[in-house]
């Protein structure tokens, strides 16, 4: 899953230059490169998690990763922007396999909250390497050009895949393979639909997801055009990512004490929160100091750190027995979700932050209603449940 966070990240302090190469109108184009890739892990899951319930989780990891080495090259000889989207497109669906298997491994495995726990340690990794990325790609692109940066994410890829192959058991056993057929994703599907947390889950990470997607794509642009932070930005990505990955380490010992609802709910409501407060104190008005919005971030991000395995945890609690096709399809739908939600909000983040606290508002708030009947109806099929075993 690191390689798909080297993949975004480490290109983030290039945007501007690949632009200029390709010939890119306007800084918003220059976005497409980070939204674009998610476009394909979104709709890669689709076949690579079905393909995982048949032929088992680690040949289809493979597969990913062949299929982004040949769009990494696509990428590096692109001329215009048509080509790179192409290429972006293809890196996420090649990436998507391995972030998608990675899920349905754990699922394999672990069930509940302590299932919540590994996944918060195995996020821990996907977090720490937005850390280090842009201060790579920065490095690269001082001393070579921005194609190296490609190159030195294949070189991680080959690294990751010879270790993935020597240390890595199958999980799947031959016994729980499901043979593979046209109407396979659509049996799963149906399943899905029957389960409202695992939907409505779903749901809530897409918006998530998409709110911090629109950090994501236009985070250079805040730094290094409207805070003039060019050589400090690796460092300033850097800080606010360690502030996701600390709540996501601190997830792993909370989740077992509190429980993945608990902490959703807390999160959910911290997310909202401080969206409220920015935006009261800084409507109409320009951006704050850099210092005051780095503390918003902060904690917004910190709030995100809880959201991430929890909810993808509990997306996945009732549908163990389809694994691969269930991590698959909630994935796309997350994604799917996120990338229009992410491209919209994006291109009004031109001379402010608002409107990107603007549209964590609307994300936490949509969030929050889902939570709130998710909860309605548990509580009204438990007491549904009492009163038959009461008549009974």
């Amino acid at each position: 899953m690191s390689i798909v966070a080297l993949a975004i990240d480490a290109l983030l302090p290039a945007l501007d230059i690949i632009g200029e190469t390709i010939n890119t109108k306007q800084p918003a184009d220059n976005q497409l490169l980070i939204t674009m890739i998610f476009l394909g892990l979104g709709v890669g899951p689709l076949l690579f998690g079905p393909l995982s319930d048949t032929l088992g989780r680690k040949p289809v990891v493979y597969l990913g990763f062949t299929i982004f080495i040949i769009a990494s090259f696509i990428c590096v000889f692109s001329k215009n922007l048509e080509m790179m989207i192409i290429g972006r497109i293809l890196q996420g669906i090649g990436l998507s396999a391995p972030r998608t298997i990675a899920i349905a491994m754990i699922r394999d495995l672990y069930s509940g909250d302590y299932m919540a726990r590994i996944m918060s340690f195995i996020t821990v990794v996907f977090i720490l390497v937005p850390i280090v990325a842009p201060a790579l790609g920065k490095f690269v692109l001082n001393h070579y050009d921005w194609q190296a940066i490609f190159y030195v994410q294949l070189l991680f890829t080959a690294l990751v895949s010879i270790w993935f192959w020597k240390r890595q058991a199958e999980t799947l056993a031959i016994s729980k393979r499901i043979q593979f057929s046209s109407h396979i994703f659509v049996d799963g599907l149906k399943q899905l639909i029957k389960h409202k947390t695992t939907m409505g889950y779903t749901v809530i990470s897409g918006f998530i997801v998409g709110s911090f997607l629109v950090y994501l794509s236009t985070s250079q642009q805040i730094f290094e055009q409207q805070y003039q932070l060019k050589d400090e930005f690796p460092y300033i990505f850097a800080l606010l990512a360690i502030s996701i990955g600390s709540a996501t380490f601190l997830n792993g010992t909370l989740v077992l004490k509190y429980g993945m609802e608990k902490l959703i709910t807390a999160s959910l409501l911290l997310f909202f929160g401080v969206s409220l407060i920015y935006i009261s104190l800084f409507y109409n008005t320009t951006n704050p100091s850099i210092v005051i919005l780095l503390i918003f971030f902060g904690i917004q991000f910190f709030a995100i750190g809880f959201l991430f395995g929890n909810l993808r945890a509990l997306a996945m609690q009732p549908i163990g027995h389809i694994a691969g096709i269930g991590a698959a399809i909630t994935g796309f739908i997350s994604t799917i979700m996120a990338v229009p939600i992410s491209t919209y909000i994006g291109k009004f983040v031109l001379t402010t932050t608002l409107p990107l606290f603007v549209g964590f508002l609307v994300c936490s708030t949509l969030s929050l209603t889902i939570l709130a009947y998710l909860k309605l109806t548990a509580k009204r099929d438990v007491k549904q449940a009492y009163s038959t075993m009461k008549e009974n």
